[in-house]
């Protein structure tokens, strides 16, 4: 496995990625700005991706099978003020706690302030369901919600990358 960490502490953010559930029209959007802006970005996934480009800012990490072994290996190498997109709450969570800032793939913003009520909301769907309620999952990635997450991110990186 690859590190793009240095122990450099004037080093720019940089953005990991839970690749497993990330969709592909938000990894696309995401290669996109590296290949414009140069940012890094690692990819984290239990399974070899495809069409990730072999540039230098753009990395692939392939981790083996089992719970949170690509969730694990985000915590252990985010830095403070990277980014993290994922959709997995407690990921967003541990991440926040290190210092990152997290977004799901729709534009939301995971924080301090919002992470808890998603974790307890996310704990409350849970045990609906294991008693056998169905509540449906949420809808389909749209274009909006692409727009939404590539307009997110470019204030991200105009903050960041002046």
């Amino acid at each position: 496995m690859t590190n793009n960490q240095d122990s450099n502490s004037t080093q720019k953010p940089s953005i990991w990625v839970d690749a497993d559930a990330c969709p592909n029209p938000i990894r696309d959007v995401l290669i996109r700005a590296s290949k414009r802006t140069s940012i890094r970005i690692t990819f984290v996934a239990n399974r070899a991706l495809s069409g990730i480009p072999n540039i230098p800012t753009i990395t692939q990490l392939q981790v083996s099978q089992g719970f949170d072994v690509a969730d694990n290996l985000i915590v252990e190498r985010v830095a403070d003020g990277d980014l993290v997109i994922t959709q997995d709450i407690p990921l967003a969570d541990e991440v926040i706690d290190k210092g990152a800032i997290a977004f799901g793939p729709r534009g939301q913003t995971y924080d301090k302030e919002s992470i808890k009520q998603r974790l307890n909301m996310r704990d409350f769907m849970e045990t609906m369901r294991s008693s056998g309620i169905q509540s449906g999952g949420p809808a389909a990635l749209n274009a909006q919600d692409v727009q939404t997450f590539a307009n997110k991110l470019d204030r991200w990186i105009t903050k960041n990358f002046k």
